[in-house]
């Protein structure tokens, strides 16, 4: 999910009036568990030089990932497409607000080729929000996959879109530009969106979803949310039942962690045990694969997950095949 948390790479972002601090805000102390060390090893410098060659974004930086360190030193980077800046402005994002500058027609062949360069074996591709284009970006997300497909053909996608609010017609080119995993995440539970996503609507994102399935079957499909927000159980319990109505293939839920003072704050930390719990109740209401610990983000060992989703899908299918024979 694209989850916005302690920066390590932090800078000053230009920032709508609502999310203005509030004197009274508490700010809760990290617990120990959720604590990571800076990432300085030379998997991480190489990395972050292809990154800066290529003039490209990721939101490991611009969203101040607490996994950069580990995902990095592995060569792996979730790259941020149509520029660093967001039409929208929500509480708990750490991505710079305001009027997006025009959209490079070079970034398809410089993300091909920094996929290329780093030997992805699974690469995940995620934007900002572009409310100011008539597609919502969709079509520039299907460049670039097309771009990935052309310069690294063993390469599986990902993608983790914005919700393409009013922008019809947009959803149909990215599912025909044939990613491997459709991800969009929820973000929160409904209770929460006008305070934390104002600029969405739950039940549109959900039938996002639910769409991908109509138009291909057979994409693999993933939806993310933070808890901390100020949630109970039962609403998260709610939401994982309303994405399992979607035909949601995978769930990831992972801890909010405040930018700022000027961001939403966080509510609770909750515990690994309570993590572990709300996996457990994941996979018995039917979902493929399940990620969720308090450092679980959308792109967080995603290779190695999407390999443990084909598995689990086939073993279904092949299971499914037994029975009615």
């Amino acid at each position: 999910m694209v989850t916005i948390l302690d920066t390590v790479t932090a800078k000053p972002r230009p920032r709508h009036p609502e999310k203005a601090h509030r004197p009274d805000q508490e700010v809760l102390r990290k617990p120990k568990w959720i604590r990571v060390k800076a990432p300085t090893s030379q998997g991480y410098l190489e990395t972050r030089e292809i990154v800066k060659s290529n003039k490209l974004v990721t939101v490991c930086e611009e969203a101040g990932c607490p996994n950069i360190g580990e995902c990095w030193d592995k060569k792996h980077a979730t790259f941020m497409i149509l520029g660093e800046i967001c039409t929208r402005a929500c509480a708990f994002c750490n991505v710079a607000t305001g009027i997006p500058g025009p959209v490079d027609i070079n970034e398809p062949e410089n993300v091909a080729k920094a996929v290329r360069e780093m030997a992805l074996k699974h690469v995940v591709i995620t934007s900002v929000d572009r409310d100011d284009l008539a597609d919502g970006g969709a079509q520039h997300f299907a460049d670039v996959i097309g771009a990935i497909r052309s310069a690294s053909p063993e390469t599986t996608i990902e993608i983790l879109t914005p919700d393409f609010l009013r922008k019809d017609g947009a959803l149909e080119i990215v599912v025909a530009a044939k990613p491997d995993v459709f991800n969009h995440n929820l973000e929160t539970v409904p209770g929460n969106y006008l305070k934390v996503r104002p600029g969405a609507r739950y039940f549109h994102s959900l039938r996002l979803l639910q769409q991908v399935k109509e138009l291909d079957p057979t994409m693999f499909t993933k939806s993310g949310i933070m808890v901390g927000l100020g949630e109970e159980r039962n609403e998260v319990l709610q939401l994982m039942d309303d994405l399992r109505s979607a035909n949601v293939d995978f769930m990831t839920i992972g801890q909010y962690l405040q930018p700022t003072r000027k961001h939403h704050p966080v509510k609770k930390f909750v515990t690994p045990e309570e993590f572990k719990s709300y996996e457990t109740v994941a996979y018995t209401k039917g979902f493929l694969m399940v990620s969720s610990s308090p450092l679980t983000r959308s792109s967080h060992h995603a290779g190695e997950d999407f390999a443990k989703l084909k598995a689990a899908r086939d073993a279904r299918l092949s299971a499914a095949d037994s029975a009615a024979n």
